[in-house]
């Protein structure tokens, strides 16, 4: 599982480097030997590849896939779903409705490949009906979703991976490090100098240059954006978060939004809800 991991070092750090989720993936330690860097980085891939693999709605062998392939009859989940589960209702509740992991469905009229154009007014109204965590029936640990409807942890996932990797580094190293998964990234602690880490923050005009450096010595970081999922239809931009309610994108939105947070899904839900 770890032919694509590498580990190289830079100054006191080690950076193991991979891709996972559709994203880069990087963990900085500042521990002593490659050896112990590369069980480390180890961990931590094998990790997010078991939360990639658990919960991506592209696959058909998970829970996801039995849930949204189900005919509305009830099925019992596992522990960490269920937490999933009670964080998204939360999320429902805190956000008057607006973050739901029903609304995935709708990416089947909006595409944001290259070329792609504007969904006809038709299409989204044939979805919504299809779109509303309210018709879901969630009593831990029985979950009934109306046979149609799907859910997707997409908004959720990587920050979740972030913090589960975080988590288990911390059982296994005394190191101090920096996990980093697409731009969203937690950190266990300042440096052994007593430094903080230097986190870039994306601009969203140029991408690959940074609008800012953020000290980050604990706790995480998440960016959301629509910098690199948009339509631009004449002068307008249509960004890749869409309104569960009307099935369109909210206009004006900020090019990105970025939060820091004790966790990093913490700060993932924050953005996307300023988004």
């Amino acid at each position: 599982m770890s032919e694509s991991l590498t580990v190289t070092r830079r100054g006191a750090l080690w950076i193991g480097r991979f891709r996972c989720m559709a994203s880069p993936c990087e963990v900085l330690i500042e521990c002593e030997t490659q050896a112990e860097a590369q069980v480390l980085c180890d961990l931590a891939q094998r990790e997010a590849q078991r939360i990639e693999h658990k919960f991506s709605r592209y696959r058909d062998d998970n829970i996801v896939h039995r849930i949204n392939a189900g005919t509305g009859e009830p099925l019992r989940v596992d522990p960490e779903t269920a937490r999933l589960l009670d964080f998204a209702h939360h999320c429902y509740q805190l956000s008057d409705c607006y973050f739901d992991i029903t609304s995935g469905i709708l990416r089947r009229a909006w595409q944001f490949g290259p070329g792609a154009s504007i969904p006809r007014q038709t299409d989204i109204d044939s979805l919504l009906p299809q779109v509303g965590w309210q018709h879901i029936r969630w009593r831990d640990p029985e979950l009934e979703v109306p046979a149609g409807m799907e859910i997707d942890f997409g908004g959720i996932g990587k920050e979740y991976a972030v913090d589960t990797v975080q988590q288990l580094l911390q059982h296994n190293c005394s190191a101090s490090f920096l996990v980093n998964f697409g731009g969203d990234c937690s950190a266990s602690g300042p440096l052994a100098d007593g430094s903080a880490w230097m986190t870039g923050i994306e601009n969203p005009r140029r991408p690959g240059d940074a609008s800012a450096v953020i000290q980050l010595r604990q706790g995480a970081l998440a960016t959301s954006g629509d910098v690199f999922k948009y339509i631009q239809h004449g002068d307008k931009r249509y960004g890749h978060i869409l309104n569960p309610r009307s099935g369109w994108p909210n206009p004006d939105s900020p090019l990105s939004v970025t939060v820091a947070a004790p966790t990093c899904t913490e700060a993932g839900i924050l953005s996307t809800l300023a988004m």
